[in-house]
């Protein structure tokens, strides 16, 4: 018998990411960042998620992927972490998808290795491949 896994998807710049749905709290349109002076790098800020504040981290930045248009709208995806909600900035939400074990295989030798931590593998779709991100590492920042 095969296991099945639901991923919801998104697109960072040319990248196709899957995470799991049961690690999403919850994905909102663009929300007021506050700046956080000598932050990392990787962190846009914070949010305000009804009085909870949230660090927002850019997913693009994180993996490597030019910056994103200033005008181009991204989405909040609050992933959750042991120590609360994180919000990672995606440039589109895309569906939830069905995935089989059987497509699954370690992360392509082609992702960047500074990267390939932030990456558990890679499901092969029919017409492209859903990079599965491994949200603990993608939150977890070396400082």
């Amino acid at each position: 018998m095969t296991t099945t896994e639901h991923m919801c998807t998104f697109d960072v710049g040319n990248l196709f990411i899957g995470i799991e749905v049961s690690r999403i709290q919850e994905i909102l349109r663009a929300q007021p960042i506050t700046p956080v002076p000598l932050a990392a790098s990787v962190i846009r800020g914070l949010m305000s998620l009804r009085g909870q504040i949230v660090p927002v981290m850019d997913l693009r930045q994180r993996l490597g992927v030019r910056a994103a248009d200033p005008e181009m709208e991204q989405f909040n995806v609050l992933i959750r972490t042991s120590d609360g909600p994180v919000s990672l900035l995606v440039d589109r939400v895309g569906d939830v998808l069905e995935v089989d074990e059987s497509w699954f295989e370690p992360a392509p030798d082609t992702l960047n290795a500074a990267y390939r931590t932030l990456i558990r593998g890679a499901y092969k779709l029919e017409k492209r491949l859903l990079l599965a991100l491994d949200p603990t590492n993608a939150v977890t920042i070396d400082l």
